[in-house]
């Protein structure tokens, strides 16, 4: 299942999406994306460090599948641009390593609502939150 997952987010990303016309960080809680076509997306802290496009240590993989959970409460700290084509995000669980492209988040964006359905279904189906662990 994950191994489609990929293929079908590489189509998807090879894409091109339509040019980037506005950029803006609204730290800490989300950034804001305008396209030429007139599409606008605003992309949450959580969602987009549930979709970083980084290999990332903090993933647990249960049974195969790869679930990052516990970062509702997560918050971009910066965005540094990467040449033309993109951002790195930095998060303020220390994330660093993941660079969004205009046209990875375009895909997000075009996929949003079923991504976090999608997310939804997967944490509960093995007992997780998107709420981070208690403290003890």
């Amino acid at each position: 299942m994950l191994a489609i997952q990929r293929a079908i987010r590489r189509i998807h990303i090879s894409v091109d999406a339509p040019r980037l016309t506005r950029f803006s960080l609204d730290a800490p809680k989300k950034v804001d994306l305008e396209y030429a076509n007139g599409c606008k997306f605003s992309l949450s802290a959580e969602f987009l460090r549930i979709h970083s496009p980084a290999a990332d240590g903090k993933i647990r993989s249960i049974g195969g599948e790869k679930v990052i959970f516990g970062r509702r409460h997560v918050g971009i700290m910066s965005a540094e641009p990467v040449g033309n084509y993109g951002v790195r995000i930095i998060f303020d669980d220390l994330h660093k390593t993941g660079i969004y492209s205009w046209d990875y988040f375009y895909y997000l964006g075009s996929n949003k609502f079923s991504f976090m359905r999608n997310y939804i279904k997967t944490l509960k189906k093995h007992g997780l939150s998107r709420d981070p662990a208690k403290r003890k």
